[in-house]
């Protein structure tokens, strides 16, 4: 079987911001910390990426300056979900010429649309854009869940080419793998059932945990991809702290304040409505870090 377009570690990258503002400097070091760790992919813009406060023209200026400063030595896949169809097909198209690998588009949210109606939004964008299509359902945040029978009609269309499925339900993999058929991309959105899911078939993860651990997760994917499940097992361990306390609060209020601590970036700066991780979960985030070996 060919190697997927997508597998492996992919890091949910966030948004790096000094008093609210887009750090490029920033931004341009963490691509590097990323090369040079062995991750397979950065995802700009999606959640972990504050896409929700970001214009339409910061998210176009901070996807093709990832892609600049990325230069071909690793594949960049831009968020460019909205609740709204006509925007995310805008925001599709802006990035047509930008050097993106692919789109991760997300169900949704807020809306609450049928099975019938998020068909209808993926397929209307997909066939805007010649760019590959990953699927992106969380049903904690939109409000709504992408079934598997809806994902295989998406996956007849030739440019939805997989799912990142962060329901964390690992029965979804053979269910999906079943009906949309074992070419089609599945790609883990929940850190904590993420190896699980590669066990059972998943090709990797799109992961939070990466932006701060993102040697152990790129070598935990490839010992999974290779079947070296006892291996794999040993660094996910180590690393489930991360994986549950990364969300004690709203995403990526704590992935920031982590980024921070191991010095990533400049500042745990974040956009309103989220603000600085509480001094209440401070200390459990960081004995996350310290189990995981980073401080």
């Amino acid at each position: 079987m060919a190697k997927p377009l997508f597998s492996g570690s992919i890091v949910a990258l966030l948004t790096p911001m000094i008093d609210g503002e887009i750090s490029f400097e920033d931004l341009k070091k963490l691509i590097e910390f990323h090369i040079n760790a062995g991750t397979h992919a950065i995802v700009l813009v999606g959640t972990t990426g504050e896409s929700t406060t970001l214009t339409i023209d910061e998210q176009v200026r901070l996807i093709k300056k990832g892609v600049e400063y990325a230069a071909g030595r690793i594949p960049i896949i831009a968020g460019t979900g909205s609740n709204s169809t006509n925007e995310a097909i805008t925001l599709t198209k802006l990035l047509g010429d930008s050097g993106v690998a692919g789109c991760l588009t997300v169900v949704p949210y807020y809306n609450k649309p049928t099975q019938e109606g998020m068909y209808q939004h993926f397929k209307t964008i997909a066939e805007a854009s010649d760019l590959p299509q990953i699927l992106y359902n969380v049903p904690s945040r939109t409000g709504s869940d992408l079934k598997p029978e809806t994902v295989a009609r998406l996956a007849k269309i030739p440019n939805i080419v997989g799912i990142k499925e962060a329901t964390g339900d690992v029965s979804r993999v053979k269910q999906i793998k079943e009906l949309a058929g074992e070419d089609f991309i599945f790609l883990s959105g929940d850190d904590a059932t993420g190896l699980e899911s590669m066990k059972l078939g998943g090709q990797g993860v799109i992961s939070v945990t990466n932006n701060l651990a993102a040697a152990d997760m790129a070598k935990m994917c490839e010992l999974a991809l290779e079947g070296k499940f006892e291996e794999a097992d040993e660094i996910n361990e180590r690393l489930m702290g991360l994986h549950h306390d990364l969300f004690i609060e709203g995403n990526p209020i704590p992935v920031k304040w982590a980024a921070y601590k191991i010095g990533l970036i400049s500042q745990p700066s974040l956009r309103l409505p989220l603000t600085l991780l509480s001094e209440e979960s401070q200390p459990k985030v960081l004995a996350a870090l310290q189990k995981a070996g980073l401080v």
